[in-house]
């Protein structure tokens, strides 16, 4: 099991400062499994862990630490959802300018939104090649995160396992 929780490898918030490494670990664990005996043990509370788990979760800067991790959490969830709502319902109409325009500069092509574009490819005989990623399967996310509420993450990264299987398919 993964013990390390981040989800952008930086410790959120202060409360952390004021914690031990056992504590620090605790919460980590703890937020993950929510099985406080489990998360004792694991993070070094070897006697007596339960015990351990219920005097570290009285203590007001473990609760604002593991608060502060379920922020985390809800942000990144929410980032996830707006990513699939882009992909479910944003525009392709850059994507078409590019498909047809010539001599573009740098700058305009920097201005570009290509978020919905999953490949572009310019094939031998000419031309230009652009594969978008599928409405569909985002919409399908979308709906899967709006059931899960409780664990948004999860639904995401099978998404994204089923797009790189798919993905390796498209290649053969």
């Amino acid at each position: 099991m993964n013990k390390q929780f981040s989800l952008n490898n930086s410790e959120p918030s202060s409360a952390c400062e004021r914690l031990t490494n056992k504590e620090k670990e605790f919460c980590r664990i703890y937020a993950e499994t929510m099985d406080k005996r489990r998360a004792a043990y694991e993070a070094g509370y070897r006697l007596l862990p339960l015990k351990s788990a219920l005097k570290l979760l009285e203590k007001r800067r473990v609760r604002d630490f593991l608060d502060s991790i379920e922020n985390s959490r809800e942000s990144f969830s929410g980032e996830v959802e707006a990513g699939f709502r882009r992909l479910a319902f944003g525009s392709t109409a850059d994507a078409v300018k590019l498909l047809f325009a010539q001599n573009l500069t740098d700058e305009q092509i920097e201005s570009l939104d290509l978020f919905n574009v999953s490949d572009i490819k310019k094939p031998k005989g000419g031309g230009i090649e652009i594969k978008f990623f599928d409405r569909q399967k985002a919409l399908e996310a979308l709906n899967e995160l709006s059931s899960n509420k409780g664990d948004a993450a999860l639904p995401f990264y099978k998404a994204l396992e089923k797009g790189a299987r798919e993905n390796e398919e498209d290649e053969d």
